[in-house]
Parts: structure tokens; sequence; C-alpha cells
């Protein structure tokens, strides 16, 4: 049987996952002389975020990390599902599926390294930045030419919306 195009998937996803550092981010963490963690997180991905959450889509994060910097910044996005200090992944996706009622084939979950493998083997489509671990390629049906925080949330989001018909029809996103 051959293998579908990961563009076959793209008509039926309702739904983005995104892992925060190195996919949001570059995996790069500052740490201040206080103790403070920075993160620096594109602008064109933000916009694509915001731009899913207006036309409908179900957008949720889960991360291992916990700064409450990253949350402030995606409510202001727009984003409401927000899982910081996930250690295990797989049950804040089935918590989300199970109270949105979703399924998994309309899906794309972009991680980039092994604690998000079991997470993205649950879903339709899983992808990752081209920075991604070895062990992520290997299980994602695309891998973006982006880099983790240099526009890949950016690159899958246009794509399905293209797809969809809803990239920048009738532009009236408010954007910050």
């Amino acid at each position: 049987m051959e293998e579908k195009s990961y563009k076959e998937y793209l008509e039926h996803i309702t739904t983005f996952v995104f892992d925060v550092d190195g996919v949001l981010t570059d995996g790069t963490i500052i740490i201040t002389t206080d103790g403070q963690q920075l993160r620096n997180m594109n602008i064109k991905d933000g916009y694509a975020l915001k731009t899913a959450v207006d036309k409908g889509y179900n957008v949720c994060i889960i991360s291992g990390g916990s700064n409450e910097g990253v949350r402030q910044r995606l409510r202001g996005l727009g984003i409401t599902d927000i899982y910081l200090g996930a250690s295990h992944k797989v049950e804040q996706l089935d918590e989300y599926f199970d109270v949105y009622n979703i399924k998994a084939e309309n899906v794309l979950y972009m991680g980039d390294d092994i604690p998000d493998k079991p997470a993205m083997e649950m879903v339709g489509l899983p992808t990752c930045p081209n920075d991604a671990v070895a062990e992520i390629k290997d299980i994602a049906k695309y891998i973006s030419h982006k880099k983790g925080g240099k526009g890949c949330v950016r690159d899958v989001i246009e794509q399905v919306l293209k797809v969809q018909g809803k990239w920048n029809k009738n532009f009236d996103a408010k954007y910050d």
C-alpha cells in the first residue's frame, strides 16, 4: 500500500498542537543573573497562531517548560488551552481530545525532541522543524523547511489554512 503524502492530510486538520521549546522558540534559553529564563518567539509564528484561533481552529500548547511569560504571550494570541510543566504529554493530549471531542486523525502536532514522540505517534499528522532530533524526524510525516523558532509554526498553519481556503481570506485579523 502506498503511503499518503502529508498534503493529503492538510484538508482534514481541525486542530493544531505545538510544543514550545524548539518549536515556538529556537530552543535557546538566556539565563539572567537573577535566574530568569528568557526565550525568543517568532512574530510570524504568532501571527499564524492568532489567525488559526480567529478562523476557529483548535490550538493547544503542550510543553514540559513552565515559564509563565510563555503562557502570557500565548494567551495574548487567543490560545486558551495551554499545558505547561507537562511531563507526560500523552496525558494532556488525551484530556484535550476528550474535552473537545477531537479525533486524532484531524490533529497536526509539531514537536522537536524525544518527549514529544509518544504524543506525535497519536495524531494524524506529526510534523517537526528541520532541526528536530533524528528520532522525531523519523516519525514525522512532514519536516518543515524552517527551524524551531524561525517560522516552522507559520509554515504548517499557513499550509493547512491555504489548502482549506482560509488563509488571508477576508483579511480581518487583529494582531498585536
